[in-house]
């Protein structure tokens, strides 16, 4: 709580009263699991610094309880669910809902449409909500008809039912704003500078192609997996990811691995110091993301002046604006033109500079949690009234 200080005018005024704000709809405070999860570690300790009780919402076993980063004035959450691929989000939502419900914050911030169905509970408590809509769920390969339906009807009641939209990208604005009548706030993610890190072990900088993503078939993990093979003819070749649940996939990228001697997996990743060494260290970073808005590992590899060629979307030439080569998704130009960056230290280098470039004049997470914090503010200030489309 801030103390109004200064000359004596000011004694015996009342400090303003501390804002509380409920985060809902990751897996929890302190996270690695995927963007949500990072925005959320670096948006509740900027809040709490600004004089917010943050409270985080998450599943047990979900969070790195020894992360050396861990804000302790952060209050974290966790509560029950069924942990499922189906069922997860919608279930730890809901449970996350009814622990709001009854904590009464000043606002709460939620992350995806699955929760969308949650919304009108917030708000015949009276809970002015923020809700980052995230991609276009209904579009992700990985998911069944059932569950696309299920992200679609969480979209309308958000729609409906939320105070305030987030889109983290301007493609994402725009087919919301064209599909809804509803205005939405532009707020992307952020990247960390890393400053010169160490060359994490058994890798070479500048000859290796690396992977980080999690292994979905929109972020073009079949198509860069064949690729592989015609790159480990004369590079290493680097996966960071999982599934995230049993799935084939992770049978083939085993078997590549096996068959491979310069292909390795590493899974996944939670240590930011070596997943940042191993984007400012790669001789080209492949980022096949084909839906969603604004990627959080992207725009990290970025900030960590790493070469990138990238899947050809809307969303990627938004991001990135000319400071990478674009690929359509097919094995033969994947490997092309990344080996094209491994073998041509010049374009490597000027690759990196241009992502870099990009990354400090766009993607600060300075100004991505001001504006977090300036649209929870106008959530308060308008309260929990209903803005119909």
């Amino acid at each position: 709580m801030s103390i109004i200080g200064g000359n004596s005018s000011n004694k015996g005024l009342i400090p303003p009263m501390t804002k509380a704000v409920a985060i809902l709809g990751t897996r929890g405070y302190p996270s690695y699991y995927g963007g949500f999860e990072t925005a959320v570690r670096r948006l509740a300790p900027y809040l709490v610094d600004n004089g917010w009780e943050v409270t985080v919402y998450g599943r047990p076993g979900a969070v790195k309880v020894d992360d050396p980063e861990l804000d302790r004035r952060v209050v974290a959450i966790n509560t029950q669910g069924i942990d499922s691929k189906k069922l997860s989000t919608l279930t730890f939502g809901f449970t996350s809902a009814l622990s709001t419900i009854v904590a009464k914050p000043d606002v709460a911030l939620i992350m995806n449409v699955a929760n969308g169905f949650w919304l009108p509970l917030l708000k015949m408590r009276g809970i002015p909500t923020v809700v980052n809509v995230d991609g276009i769920e209904w579009e992700r390969a990985k998911w069944g008809k059932a569950a696309r339906k299920m992200f679609r009807a969480g979209a309308r009641f958000t729609a409906t039912f939320a105070n305030h939209l987030i889109a983290d990208a301007e493609e994402i604005q725009h087919r919301w704003e064209t599909k809804t009548h509803r205005r939405l706030d532009f707020i992307p993610y952020g990247g960390d500078v890393p400053g010169s890190l160490p060359v994490p072990r058994g890798v070479t900088p500048g000859n290796y192609a690396l992977l980080v993503a999690r292994f979905v078939p929109e972020n073009t993990i079949n198509e860069f997996l064949e690729a592989a093979r015609t790159i480990a003819k004369t590079h290493d070749v680097v996966l960071v990811g999982t599934a995230g649940y049993q799935d084939p996939i992770e049978d083939k990228v085993r078997e590549l691995v096996e068959s491979e001697a310069r292909v390795t997996w590493l899974g996944h990743v939670s240590n930011d110091e070596v997943l940042h060494g191993l984007w400012q260290h790669a001789g080209v970073y492949f980022h096949g993301h084909s839906v969603g808005g604004t990627n959080p590992a992207l725009v990290q590899a970025m900030a960590c002046t790493t070469p990138v060629v990238a899947r050809d979307t809307p969303y990627n030439r938004e991001v990135l604006d000319g400071a990478a080569l674009f690929v359509e998704p097919t094995p033969d130009e994947i490997a092309s033109v990344c080996l094209k960056v491994l073998t041509d230290s010049d374009l490597r280098r000027e690759l990196g500079e241009r992502a870099y470039a990009r990354s400090r004049s766009h993607y600060s997470w300075e100004s991505v949690c001001g504006a977090y914090e300036t649209l929870l503010e106008k959530a308060i200030e308008s309260g929990s009234r209903h803005i119909r489309i």
